[in-house]
């Protein structure tokens, strides 16, 4: 039986207001990418949702973000590789420190976002980010989206990294994610997103938007926690996965 775990990003209310169905989301998956504070998030947020995955035996990540919660992360900012090891040490460690209040622990970091997006095709902000993982938090390890500059540069560092693909986001033929303004980048339908996956963990090729496939190796699955489909849809995928042999376990701790 081959393992493969599923990832959400989740404790992306702040305040009042609410994003996601998080309590559903962490009885689907095996792996939860806590916003910190960045793109969306707050500390009793992060605290209640660290002790919630817990609660589920969900293993714990980092997930930082561009701090722009006005776009929700989604907006590439201008700043220096300097900034981004700034801002990857400072939300990793906020989390790390939330985590230890709850009796819980954070194993692994992943980029969210238009900061992920970055890392993926730069080589310079993934190198940043890799390194601030190494020095900020240097037993976590890294979740990196399959076959880009992050995934690359977090080998390169010596971090255990880890390689991820999207169920409901569509890719380009150089293996990155399609932008989310462009018609057909994200996968709305549970039945849709399940089979393609089911494919392309059988064949190690994903297919593309032009028609094409790119070759991605895959560790961890990410089902969006903020698409409303999302319970739904992971549901879908998490028996579809089992019925084919998979065992749904986290990549890392």
């Amino acid at each position: 039986m081959a393992n493969i775990d599923l990832n959400s990003d989740l404790g992306e209310s702040f305040g009042p207001w609410q994003m996601g169905d998080d309590e559903s989301m962490l009885r689907i998956v095996s792996s939860a990418n806590v916003a910190c504070g960045g793109h969306a998030s707050d500390p009793n947020t992060m605290f209640k949702t660290v002790q919630l995955a817990a609660q589920n035996n969900v293993s714990i990540g980092a997930h930082p973000g561009f701090p722009d919660k006005e776009a929700f992360g989604r907006r590439l900012l201008p700043m220096s590789a300097a900034d981004v090891e700034t801002l990857i040490a400072n939300q990793v460690g906020a989390l790390i420190g939330v985590a230890r209040l709850a009796g819980a622990s954070v194993t692994y970091v992943k980029a969210h976002g238009a900061l992920a997006n970055w890392a993926a095709a730069t080589p310079e902000i993934a190198q940043a980010v890799a390194k601030a993982v190494k020095l900020a938090a240097p037993s976590c390890a890294l979740l990196a989206i399959s076959g880009t500059e992050l995934d690359t540069a977090g080998r390169q560092a010596g971090l255990e990294t880890y390689s991820e693909v999207f169920a409901d986001r569509a890719y380009q033929s150089n293996g990155q994610l399609v932008p989310r303004q462009i018609e057909g980048s994200v996968i709305h339908d549970a039945k849709a997103a399940s089979d393609r996956l089911i494919a392309f963990l059988h064949s190690g090729a994903m297919p593309t938007l032009d028609g094409g496939t790119v070759k991605l190796n895959a560790d961890s699955i990410c089902i969006h926690g903020d698409n409303p489909a999302a319970v739904a849809m992971g549901k879908t995928i998490r028996e579809q996965l089992e019925s084919e042999g998979f065992n749904i376990t986290p990549f890392t701790g």
